[in-house]
C-alpha cells in the first residue's frame, strides 16, 4: 500500500502541472464532504472506480469521469485518476487489466487524501 508521504508527494507533484493544479473542492462539492463525511465520500470513491476505472477496458475510457457533481469526480481529475490513460500515465498503473485491490486502494488513497487537503485550507496545502 501506498503510504501518505508517498501520497503527499503524487499530490505536490500533480499540483505542479497547470491542468491538475486548476481544480479546487468548491460549493456544492466542498458541502457534500462536509455534510456526509469522508468515510462516506471514501466509500463513493471505490464504488465509482470499481464501476467507472478499475474494469480492464472501461466504458468510454478517457471520457468516463464527469468534471462536476460530485467531490470524487473533482478529486479524480485533481488527482490524475479519472480514467486509466492518466493511471498509467501519472500512477505508474498500466492499462489492460483489472485494477488489483492493491491498486484499487492507492487510487482511493489518493482521492480521500486530495479531498482532506482541500477542506484544510481549499488551496491543497496542509
Amino acid at each position: 500500500m501506498t503510504t501518505p508521504e508517498e501520497i503527499d508527494r503524487r499530490l505536490e507533484a500533480l499540483g505542479r502541472h497547470r491542468f491538475r493544479a486548476s481544480f479546487r473542492l468548491r460549493g456544492r462539492e466542498r458541502g457534500y464532504v462536509q455534510l456526509h463525511g469522508l468515510d462516506e465520500v471514501e466509500r463513493h470513491a471505490h464504488d465509482l472506480i470499481v464501476r467507472r476505472v478499475a474494469p480492464a477496458s472501461p466504458h468510454r475510457d478517457g471520457r468516463q469521469t464527469p468534471y462536476r457533481g460530485h467531490p470524487v469526480f473533482v478529486a479524480q481529475h485533481a488527482t490524475a485518476t479519472c480514467c486509466r490513460g492518466c493511471l498509467e500515465r501519472w500512477h505508474g498503473i498500466p492499462k489492460g487489466h483489472d485494477l488489483s485491490e492493491e491498486e484499487l486502494g492507492h487510487v482511493v488513497a489518493v482521492i480521500r487524501r486530495w479531498i482532506e487537503r482541500e477542506l484544510l485550507d481549499g488551496a491543497g496545502r496542509p
